[in-house]
């Protein structure tokens, strides 16, 4: 039993929560279907109406993740969802695991919708791919809300960085009591890929990157969101903020040098429980709809008189 917890704590810290959501069925009013994408046949939601919301949730994971936050997220927002490349309902392929690839496949996928430019939220694994998708497609991206993210390897406690090296299909029989297992075999449409999928999250995580140059690219409004006891190092999540612009100086009195990116730390939230939190959507929400300027001291003051 304890050999079986440390396996599923390495999986759980690979980026998704360890408490995956049950599989819930689109509700009525949900659009859902496949889009065939670069070779992958990809599963989608749409609900909702208004300003789009592109929603990708994190490894192991699939929209089910979002359960408990969709309703407010859909409210005045027509929210579409996807199951990542390998994830949820959308099968894997030959091709390797790699944010870059889905990144251009989010693109295609939304112009295959008919979409044009969205708003995007990405969580862990899917805030990589969100993140790429700005990066790659800045044209389909309005404003971007990154959940839990890291822009280089280094960002995770180095303590986390040996586990999730072992990573792979010699750990699937031993996660079959899990809810990560769980939740995918309900839904997968190959759950004897479950094995794969392991050996091709192992292989992504164990490969170095670094995107601070891309990040520094970015034009589009950005918010960092994490939980203050987040899988990533408070460094990390502080020098995320400056290479986009923000806390490298004082707002000043008329906030003349506010950058219009945002840095917000959710109290008493971890990793792993974050993508499920009422305070996320109350969070993004105000940002992801434009809400950038709150009324000053001075402007307080003379409302009052």
């Amino acid at each position: 039993m304890r050999k079986l917890m440390m396996m599923v704590a390495v999986v759980a810290a690979l980026v998704t929560g360890g408490t995956a959501m049950a599989e819930t069925k689109p509700a009525d009013g949900v659009k859902s279907g496949h889009a065939e994408v670069n070779g992958v046949s990809y599963y989608y939601e749409i609900r909702g109406e208004g300003e789009p919301l592109l929603l990708l949730h994190g490894g192991l994971g699939s929209i089910d993740m979002f359960g408990p936050v969709l309703p407010a997220l859909s409210k005045g927002r027509q929210v579409i969802a996807v199951d990542l490349y390998g994830h949820g309902r959308t099968a894997l392929t030959e091709r390797k695991m790699s944010m870059i690839d889905s990144g251009d496949d989010m693109a295609a996928l939304l112009k295959k919708l008919g979409c044009g430019k969205v708003d995007a939220l990405g969580y862990s694994f899917g805030s990589g791919v969100a993140l790429r998708l700005a990066v790659q497609h800045p044209e389909t991206v309005r404003r971007l809300a990154l959940v839990s993210a890291a822009y280089a390897q280094d960002g995770f406690y180095p303590e986390m960085l040996p586990m999730q090296a072992q990573v792979g299909a010699a750990m699937a029989d031993m996660m079959k009591q899990t809810p990560m297992y769980q939740t995918y075999a309900a839904v997968a449409p190959k759950v004897e890929d479950f094995p794969k999928l392991l050996d091709q999250m192992g292989e992504f995580m164990r490969t170095p990157y670094d995107w601070a140059d891309d990040v520094k690219t970015l034009k589009m409004p950005v918010m960092l969101v994490y939980g203050d006891s987040d899988m990533y190092r408070p460094e990390h999540i502080v020098k995320f903020y400056q290479l986009l612009g923000g806390g490298l100086k004082d707002a000043g009195w008329m906030r003349e040098n506010m950058s219009q990116n945002r840095l917000a730390i959710i109290p008493n939230r971890t990793h792993y429980d974050i993508f499920m939190a009422p305070e996320l959507a109350t969070t993004v929400l105000p940002f992801l709809d434009g809400e950038t300027t709150p009324k000053s001291w001075d402007e307080q003051v003379k409302a009052s008189k």
